[in-house]
């Protein structure tokens, strides 16, 4: 388990002081894939580098089974970093060694037999599906095959904790996918505890078990994802996930309603469709933002009444005895 207390970093220069996060508080569990999200700047990428002390934090503690790592004397926080890997934004490989000796490359550094290593990196190749590429350079290598290549080198030591730092944003949307997805199944196969920063919906949506919401160095809310996402508190979380009124297409039509789905079990239902028949009234879907989350739905949807004030009445009336949450758009 990962706990961090009172975390806080501060960075000073000749002319001020600039706080990159402030009193963090954050527990996460063995086994679980943890998401920070928030937008640039707020503070995501200075958290996760004071995790593993790549910097240093100003106060606080980080305490990771148990241990501060904030006390340890270097040689037992050299020996505790094994346990926690890492990938980041721009893969960070070594572009004179080739695929094999990237993954190596750490084990190398903890003093592995040069045949043991060799072993375990072709074990790791194989499990993010590089097998025929072990000889070649990332020169050689796409994007995606660069950050594979990148998760199987933080992977070397067999950590039990793998801190992403934006590891997708520099791909694209078919590439994010397969990396996520085999990010979820290192999670699963391994029982690594993922930490993903990000600045992306998508990702936190796609893998991620709880969220925490960083905005301005703080941290603004923090839940499982499920719960967030279709009741966020905060203003930055209902920022990030709901999209505001100015995203629904403009008409002429009438009143707006909202369609908030907060674990609704009736996943196959088509819901408009027989509230459309049996009402014997049109709407407009103006927006859909709706996900299925342990198998109950989860989301919101805008829909436009009919002008014709009975037709929207039918509609109203048929909503308020349906198990559906809605309010009205103002």
């Amino acid at each position: 388990m990962i706990e961090l207390k009172h975390l806080g970093k501060v960075y000073k220069t000749s002319e001020k002081e600039i706080v990159a996060i402030d009193d963090i508080n954050l527990t996460i569990e063995d086994g679980e894939i943890f998401g920070i999200i928030g937008l640039s700047g707020a503070g995501k990428s200075t958290l996760v580098r004071c995790i593993n002390l790549l910097e240093m934090p100003t106060s606080g503690e980080v305490i990771i089974d148990g241990q501060s790592l904030t006390k340890l004397p270097n040689r037992e926080l050299l020996k505790m970093r094994q346990s926690i890997g890492m990938i980041f934004q721009g893969f960070n490989l070594l572009e004179q060694r080739n695929v094999i000796k990237n993954v190596c490359f750490p084990l190398e550094i903890a003093g592995v037999d040069k045949k043991t290593a060799e072993a375990r990196a072709k074990e790791l190749i194989k499990l993010v599906g590089l097998e025929d590429r072990e000889k070649s350079y990332p020169s050689q290598l796409s994007g995606g095959q660069k950050q594979r290549v990148a998760i199987a080198r933080a992977l070397a030591t067999k950590p039990k904790y793998l801190l992403c730092d934006e590891a997708t944003s520099a791909l694209d949307p078919n590439t994010t996918r397969q990396i996520l997805d085999l990010l979820k199944e290192i999670n699963e196969k391994l029982g690594v505890t993922i930490i993903v920063i990000t600045h992306e919906m998508k990702v936190i949506d796609r893998i991620c078990d709880s969220v925490a919401v960083i905005d301005s160095s703080h941290i603004a809310e923090v839940g499982k994802v499920a719960e967030v996402f279709t009741s966020p508190k905060s203003k930055i979380a209902r920022d990030l996930i709901i999209p505001k009124d100015s995203t629904a297409i403009s008409t002429e039509g009438g009143r707006r309603i909202r369609l908030t789905f907060d674990g609704y079990e009736k996943t196959n239902e088509p819901l408009i469709a027989r509230m459309v028949m049996e009402c014997g009234a049109p709407v407009n879907i103006l927006f859909a933002d709706t996900r299925i989350y342990e198998g109950v739905l989860h989301g919101h949807m805008v829909i436009e009444l009919p002008n014709e004030e009975k037709e929207a009445e039918k509609i109203i009336t048929w909503l308020t005895h349906s198990a559906v949450s809605w309010k009205e758009e103002i």
